[in-house]
């Protein structure tokens, strides 16, 4: 869309000069990518975002394996619930 916005500002610096400027059709404005997910496309199996306190030698620990260390976590927990209830 910052391209669409650029075209539109010097269309009408274009005009303010007494140019003529660009016309913006719709198919010309389609033609704009917009930035992110298409509309109406998600992932099924979202992460829901939560506050959680953990000690700090289980969280020291996991983040020591570096980048992607969430995701580890996560996995770990989920490899936990195989196994136990959380009740």
């Amino acid at each position: 869309m910052l391209a669409f916005a650029n075209d539109v500002a010097e269309s009408i610096r274009q005009a303010k000069r007494g140019e003529s400027a660009a016309v913006h059709t719709p198919e010309v404005i389609e033609g704009y990518k917009a930035r992110g997910r298409p509309v109406g496309t998600h992932k099924a199996d979202t992460k829901q975002a939560v506050t959680v306190r953990y000690s700090p030698d289980v969280l020291n620990a996991f983040k020591a394996t570096g980048a992607g260390w969430q995701s580890r976590m996560n996995d770990a927990l989920r490899d936990w619930l195989r196994t136990h209830s959380p009740v």
